[in-house]
């Protein structure tokens, strides 16, 4: 679970990256003294255009391009928001590889956005400093895929008040309504959850609330940076068309008598039952812990009504995976005994094995705790599978047996570690969460800070650990992810609360010294103690104090059984650093890798064009537009179809000019050499009637 510390005696080095205060979008460029419609649409000089029109849609796979510009922490970032959209909606996002439009992600001053596909080949969307928070990319890319804020719609006034008092002297327009010829609600009622919403504070001239919800209750939740609300997701799937989202797979809470297509095998010895509640625990399901009467249900297998090795299989139905990658999560519960195993097998389909073949993945043996357990279990899949429980009675009594319930399975990466916070309610002060490490080798360690009033804040450390002598440091370029876990039994439906942090190695300590952030904990660390007595070093906090409100903390399902998740990830992305490159087989070795993307080092494109490495060559990949383009070796050169028509036109007008003048010459010899020959034929006949008179 962790442990409490004096978290004052803890670092003589914290970092807050929010400085304190928790700044919305509308802050920050505020601050940096952005003048923006609504605060964060970027009009590019024109009228302002309505999303309604099928010109203003993207296709569904968006070609982008993460700029040199860009802070690696925050294309970090991007790159987890991108994960989102394809989780939830029919949304994807491909390195740009020539297509006419694509989205160019830079750090502007700023973060904003226009509104829709402009059309203009290269179409900026700026993620600037504060910028890089998974919610806040997620609500830029919203508006370049045609969404206003929500608080714009026509009917805004139905409920929330505009307070005009309150807002500051020049800012009044950014409160405007549209009709529905300018903006389209697309049949989904008001949404104070959604992501697109003002908070209450947006552009105020003192501390009261320029928006009021005519419902109060709501007045603390507009304005949330969290993550995709429900109505958002119906909206861009309706105005996309979506019928399916990219990544997700299954979920299954168990409430349908038909257990989500699942199916017991034939070949055990028992089987799993649906069940509201079990003799000795649990008495309730996950999804809803009692909440609803008449609902709640689970799997259960009774383990104490087999033999010792008896066993109960539950498969699911057939799946077909693109990615060559999953994730299954599902939640635990035994009340039999420590020898009772859950073991999770693929059973795979080939045209070797029609009927499938079992593969064990992962086995749970913990201790029964006698409450739900989060599990998560990586899985590598590349042909039609199902995912089998198996459920194992071992030796000794058993009472009971092994539950699950609230399974999920997409196609993204499972988080690293799970930092699980038992009775969440009745701890204070600070919480540090028990030694991890990376796939790199990095030890490190999350604090949770629960001690002030409003905010919670949330830090990183490296911490020492066993491989501290074989690693590089200043630790670089790894980056930490922080999320606290919305426990909706739907993936699709969370709102998770993220936060990432990354290590800088050139990043120095304040203490005049020019000791570095980032170096091994035994040379710029203090030293502290783990519950068990054991010493180690305890590097710098890096963090934010303004992680998450207690307020917000109760709402949605952070808080379930009064249990807390934090997934944990820490992942190498010093590959970011480079310019982004095209697509290349991910069997080249890497020194192949290193050296093509070498190429373009020395080789710069103009007018915004991107090198690529095409056949051990550096090349540009020019910007194109609907009608206009730039060509060249280095896209020096300027094409549109304005310039085509006038050389067309200016050809055609030579081209005529010059069969008037042949026609012309020609006209005048034939006029000429006819009029020669009659001349003659009237002296041949006057010469002749002479003659013959004689």
């Amino acid at each position: 679970m962790g442990h409490k510390e004096d978290y004052n005696c803890a670092s003589s080095n914290i970092i807050d990256v929010d400085g304190g205060k928790e700044q919305d979008i509308f802050d920050i460029n505020e601050a940096l003294g952005q003048n923006l419609f609504e605060g964060d649409i970027y009009l590019d000089g024109r009228d302002r255009n309505s999303i309604i029109g099928d010109e203003y849609r993207w296709p569904h796979t968006i070609p982008y391009v993460l700029e040199d510009s860009l802070e690696i922490n925050a294309k970090g970032v991007i790159l987890h928001a991108f994960e989102r959209y394809r989780l939830k909606t029919c949304i994807d996002f491909k390195p740009w590889e020539g297509e006419d439009n694509y989205i160019s992600v830079f750090k502007g001053n700023g973060c904003y956005s226009s509104v829709g596909n402009r059309h203009v080949g290269k179409q900026a969307l700026s993620i600037g400093t504060n910028c890089d928070r998974i919610a806040t990319v997620q609500h830029e890319f919203l508006h370049a895929l045609g969404f206003w804020h929500e608080q714009s719609r026509s009917d805004r006034d139905d409920y929330v008040i505009i307070m005009k008092d309150r807002i500051q002297e020049g800012k009044e327009h950014n409160f405007n309504t549209y009709d529905d010829k300018e903006s389209d609600s697309l049949n989904v009622p008001y949404d104070y959850t959604s992501v697109m919403h003002y908070s209450k504070t947006a552009f105020q001239n003192g501390t009261e609330p320029t928006i009021v919800t005519r419902i109060p209750d709501f007045l603390d939740v507009i304005g949330q940076r969290m993550d995709f609300s429900a109505y958002d997701l119906e909206k861009l799937n309706r105005l996309y068309n979506c019928s399916s989202s990219k990544t997700f797979m299954d979920s299954c809470d168990f409430e349908l008598e038909n257990v989500c297509g699942m199916i017991q095998n034939s070949e055990d010895n028992a089987d799993w039952q649906r069940v509201s509640q079990v003799l000795g625990g649990p008495d309730t399901d996950h999804s809803n812990m009692g909440q609803c009467k008449g609902s709640g249900f689970f799997m259960h297998f009774n383990s104490s009504s087999v033999n010792v090795g008896g066993k109960a299989l539950l498969e699911s139905r057939i799946f077909y995976p693109k990615r060559g990658f999953q994730c299954l999560q599902f939640y635990y519960y035994n009340n039999g005994n420590k020898d009772d195993q859950l073991k999770i097998y693929i059973r795979e389909y080939t045209s070797v094995n029609v009927n499938g073949s079992l593969s064990l993945v992962h086995e749970v043996k913990d201790v029964p705790t006698g409450i739900w357990e989060l599990y998560y279990v990586t899985l590598a899949v590349t042909n039609k599978f199902r995912v089998v429980f198996e459920g194992t009675r071992g030796p000794g009594t058993s009472a009971g047996g092994l539950s699950i319930d609230d399974i999920n399975l997409s196609e993204t990466h499972c988080p690293h570690h799970i930092w699980k916070i038992n009775n969440f309610s009745t701890l204070t002060g600070v919480l540090f969460s028990p030694p991890f490490y990376s796939p790199t080798g990095y030890a490190f360690q999350v604090q949770l800070d629960i001690s002030r009033q409003t905010n919670i804040g949330i830090y990183f450390s490296l911490i020492s650990g066993v491989n501290d002598e074989q690693l590089q440091w200043p630790c670089p370029w790894q980056q930490a992810t922080m999320t606290l876990l919305d426990q909706n039994p739907d993936i699709r439906q969370r709102m998770s609360n993220q936060r990432s942090v990354t290590t800088d190695p050139f990043m120095t300590i304040d203490n005049g010294n020019g000791s570095l952030y980032w170096d091994k904990p035994s040379k710029v660390g203090v030293t502290a103690t783990f519950p068990n007595g054991t010493s180690y070093f305890r590097g710098p906090h890096y963090g934010t104090s303004v992680y998450i409100t207690h307020q917000r903390m109760q709402s949605r399902d952070f808080i379930k059984g009064d249990n807390v998740y934090l997934l944990l990830t820490v992942e190498d992305i010093s590959n970011l650093i480079n310019t982004q490159p095209t697509a290349i087989p991910s069997k080249e070795p890497a020194t192949t890798l290193n050296s093509e993307r070498n190429l373009c080092a020395n080789f710069t494109c103009e007018n915004d064009g991107v090198c690529v490495n095409h056949n051990d060559k550096a090349e540009c990949r020019c910007p194109s537009g609907k009608d206009w383009w730039y060509s060249g070796e280095k896209c020096e050169t300027k094409g549109s179809t304005k310039d085509t028509i006038v050389i067309a036109v200016s050809s055609t007008a030579a081209v005529f000019a010059v069969m008037l003048i042949v026609t012309l010459v020609s006209v005048y010899c034939v006029k000429k050499k006819y009029s020669r020959r009659s001349n003659d034929s009237t002296l041949s006949v006057t010469v002749e009637n002479k003659n013959t008179s004689f």
